[in-house]
């Protein structure tokens, strides 16, 4: 989905299109004979240990980009390390949920956030284990619930 407009946006200087464009992309896809995009390579076999594998490399880092499915078999498999989230000040009704039904219940603790002059929320976060019965404090001046 993304391949149409990134591959030919006009400023390729630009430092998304930049990223995009010629950075290694590890595509899981069941038809890996329709990647276009240059340096595009599908991911053989298993998801999971080819990740596992593309972990252990050096270099930068590896993002997940539009494939819930793919990421809660990530997340199943404790290979998420970070989650960036946006949030956007819009309601569309239906559509995928990122944290829909089945998703494994963990903790996350908040790393960092910013607020962009559109009002976009972009929020930092690290998955830090399964909950407990109460895991979330109270706010200041609150009292626990139990």
């Amino acid at each position: 989905m993304m391949y149409p407009y990134w591959s030919t946006f006009p400023d390729q200087n630009d430092v998304v299109a930049a990223g995009l464009n010629n950075l290694p992309k590890h595509v899981a896809t069941s038809r890996p004979d329709t990647l276009e995009w240059t340096n595009s390579h599908p991911i053989d076999g298993d998801v999971i240990e080819a990740v596992r594998q593309l972990k252990e490399r050096p270099g930068g880092e590896l993002q997940v980009h539009g494939s819930h499915g793919l990421l809660q078999t990530l997340i199943g498999a404790g290979l998420v390390d970070e989650f960036n989230l946006f949030t956007y000040p819009v309601v569309l009704g239906d559509g995928k949920r990122l944290f829909g039904s089945g998703t494994i219940p963990m903790t996350m603790k908040y790393g960092s956030s910013v607020v962009t002059e559109t009002g976009v929320i972009i929020a930092s976060y690290t998955p830090s284990g399964p909950p407990t019965l109460l895991s979330l404090p109270p706010n200041e001046g609150q009292e626990a619930v139990g």
